[in-house]
């Protein structure tokens, strides 16, 4: 990030310093993720994508400048992967997501799926850098978009 001190990138990439404690990265994550993806979930589907398209973009660099400064590569104290890659798990039924119950299931279940880190993310996590670091969670909130789609489909199906 060019101009920006490493120290700059590793306080946003830690969500203002505030995930080097356990409980207040997921908070961070959590205040941070799901009012960026609600917002999203009301702008038209170009700007949608567009918008993940960017945070995507912002976050293999903040990620990957951040990632030398602790002893492992994918630290639990980087979390610029999680808030900015969330917003892709509302891609695809925004109008659902937008219900706060079901964005807080959504948003749940992606954590699951980080956790879980089904195939390819696992595989994924093993690149090098940011690419590696924000890569398993593009994949995990990718599956977490297929089964909100699948969600939308089913509740569609059943609401007539």
């Amino acid at each position: 990030m060019p101009g920006w001190s490493s120290e700059t990138v590793v306080w946003l990439a830690t969500g203002f310093g505030l995930a080097a404690n356990p409980i207040g990265g997921e908070v961070v994550v959590f205040l941070g993720a799901l009012p960026l993806a609600y917002t999203l979930g009301k702008r038209t589907a170009c700007t949608r994508i567009a918008a993940v398209l960017a945070l995507v973009a912002a976050a293999l660099p903040l990620c990957h400048v951040a990632s030398p400064t602790f002893e492992v590569e994918d630290s639990r104290q980087i979390i610029a992967d999680e808030v900015l890659t969330f917003p892709v798990a509302i891609t695809t039924a925004p109008a659902l997501a937008r219900q706060p119950g079901i964005l807080l299931g959504t948003y749940l279940g992606s954590r699951v799926l980080d956790g879980v880190k089904p195939p390819p993310a696992r595989q994924a996590e093993s690149l090098p850098g940011g690419v590696g670091i924000v890569a398993d969670d593009l994949i995990s909130n990718l599956y977490a978009a297929v089964l909100l789609s699948g969600a939308a489909r089913l509740r569609a199906r059943y609401r007539r």
